[in-house]
C-alpha cells in the first residue's frame, strides 16, 4: 500500500463490499475493485494485492483513493471518457459523398478507398467510414 494512505472500512461498507465479492451475479470488474479496497482495508501491500487480484500497481493504487473520495459507489461505475476522434463535419461528409458521383481523375473507372482519401486530405479509414 502506498505510504500514507490507510483504509478504514465501516462496519456497512466491510459488509456491502463483501456482498459484492460474495455475489455470483456480480460483475468481475466489480469483484476485484471491492477485493482490492477489502484487502488494502486490511493493511495488505501493493505487491500482495497485485498478486491476489492480478492487477498493475496503478490499479491497486486508483480504487482505494476512488472508495475514499466517493464510496462503494464510486467502485460500480466508470468514468466517462471523451470520444477518441471528433467526427467528419456533415458538409464535409456530403461533399465526399457528392465525389462519388463524379468521375474519378484520372484514366481509372471506379474509385477506390486509396484515392477518394488522397483526393479529400483524410486518412483511408476515415474517408472509408465517411461513405459506408
Amino acid at each position: 500500500m502506498r505510504m500514507g494512505i490507510s483504509i478504514t472500512l465501516g462496519e456497512a461498507d466491510r459488509q456491502r463490499l463483501e456482498a459484492l465479492v460474495n455475489d455470483r451475479n456480480t460483475a468481475q470488474k466489480h469483484v476485484w475493485r471491492a477485493r482490492i479496497v477489502l484487502l488494502s482495508a486490511d493493511g495488505v501491500g501493493t505487491t500482495a494485492i497485485m498478486a491476489a487480484t492480478g492487477t498493475a500497481k496503478t490499479t491497486v493504487w486508483r480504487w482505494p483513493a476512488r472508495f475514499m473520495a466517493e464510496g462503494v459507489t464510486g467502485l460500480l461505475r466508470d468514468k466517462t471518457r471523451p470520444p477518441g476522434r471528433a467526427p467528419i463535419a456533415g458538409d464535409r461528409a456530403a461533399a465526399i459523398v457528392a465525389m462519388t458521383l463524379k468521375s474519378p481523375p484520372h484514366e481509372v473507372t471506379h474509385w477506390t478507398a486509396r484515392a477518394m482519401a488522397d483526393a479529400v486530405g483524410l486518412a483511408v479509414s476515415a474517408a472509408w467510414h465517411t461513405l459506408f
